[in-house]
């Protein structure tokens, strides 16, 4: 068994190295091809905001240096002052984006973390103003496949100000049915609605990436941001593969063993990870993966190389790999499977699932962006 342990990890070793390099890599030609986009591409915007409102959670630090930010960069565009809305338990910002619409705002800032950048685009889906992103949480999930500089706020408020707007799809997930052996009484469990579509603008998936959601320590992503999502995934290595039956659109249900299906809107991760590389904000579907491990750490190392590679748009199709992620699009999705497990939108824990549905709406909000 000794040769056994020390072949694992020479695996990790590799793999970690692979996703390092792969990473650096892969930024630099996403960096290159974006600046080659806004070369091209860039037209002034005739939708340029005057009024401006912005919904921040006054729980993420450095909100009042913020708002003095924000004030600062509207009086040197000659704007009206912004509106300023706190989020709270009761309206974690739904309500005070409706709020800001009706009071004439061109243009409503989410100022927060991922939960509160889906409320105010829940708020905005289907309407004529845009949402405006201030990335100020631990994953900042739709800020980076934006593009939007996620640790500059000076100039995040000017891609709302000075940036464009652009329409772009989004994802809506229904729990159908929650697993038998969740406690709706626990007050720490989410609510059991089996009517409510979950918007969701990144990433949604049902498996091991919702056990890592659910299981990160709130303390510990204060301080080592989304690497304490990482962290709590360890314990779920060893987990039991799910058995899932998938239908996507109209087609005949597809059988398979994995450790998490995910429904992506887009696909670039924290820690620059791109996990979907094929997906795209506006192209009107939605982009499934298949993830599975199996064979212990040899598989999870393989995996992560799987996913290293694919960032830089290399694949492999042999099929008795241990570690995989197969790739497939669709409009609608229905998945299901025995026994249950976490459910996630975004990075927000819905709770355990047997079953979810998931559909794109395309086009249906507007976004400031560089």
């Amino acid at each position: 068994m000794e040769w056994q342990v020390w072949l694992g990890v020479a695996a990790i070793v590799i793999a970690v190295t692979a996703l390092g390099v792969a990473l650096r890599i892969s930024a630099r030609v996403a960096m290159m091809r974006r600046r080659l986009g806004r070369a091209t591409e860039r037209e002034p915007d005739e939708d340029a905001p005057r009024r401006v409102a912005v919904v921040l959670n006054p729980s993420k630090s450095g909100i009042t240096g913020l708002r003095n930010r924000v004030r600062a960069a509207c009086l040197e565009r000659g704007l009206p002052p912004p509106a300023f809305y706190e989020t709270t338990v009761e309206d974690p910002g739904q309500g005070h984006t409706r709020r800001a619409v009706e009071e004439g705002a061109d243009v409503v800032v989410a100022a927060g973390g991922d939960g509160t950048v889906r409320a105010v685009a829940e708020a905005l889906v289907g309407g004529e103003v845009p949402m405006g992103v201030i990335p100020v949480g631990t994953g900042n999930l739709l800020a980076r496949n934006l593009d939007l500089p996620v640790t500059d706020v000076e100039r995040a408020i000017a891609v709302v100000l000075d940036g464009r707007t652009r329409a772009i799809d989004v994802g809506w997930l229904r729990v159908a049915e929650f697993a038998p052996d969740d406690d709706p009484s626990d007050p720490a469990e989410p609510p059991h609605d089996t009517g409510t579509e979950h918007i969701f603008l990144v990433i949604a998936g049902l498996g091991f990436d919702a056990a890592m959601v659910a299981g990160a320590d709130p303390v510990l992503k204060r301080r080592v941001g989304w690497m304490a999502y990482f962290l709590a995934g360890l314990p779920h290595l060893r987990g039991r593969r799910l058995k899932a039956r998938m239908w996507l659109d109209d087609g005949p249900p597809a059988d398979a063993r994995l450790r998490s299906v995910m429904i992506g809107n887009c696909g670039m991760l924290p820690g620059g990870i791109t996990l979907l590389p094929d997906a795209v904000l506006d192209d009107g579907v939605l982009d499934v993966a298949a993830v599975d491990a199996r064979g212990g750490v040899l598989g999870w190392a393989q995996l992560t190389v799987e996913v290293a590679m694919q960032g830089l748009g290399v694949r492999s199709d042999l099929p008795e790999k241990l570690g995989r992620i197969d790739h497939a699009t669709c409009r609608r999705a229905r998945v299901r499977v025995s026994g249950g497990d976490e459910v996630q939108v975004d990075g927000d824990p819905l709770g355990r699932a047997v079953e979810v549905s998931a559909r794109v709406d395309p086009a249906a909000l507007r976004v400031r962006a560089p």
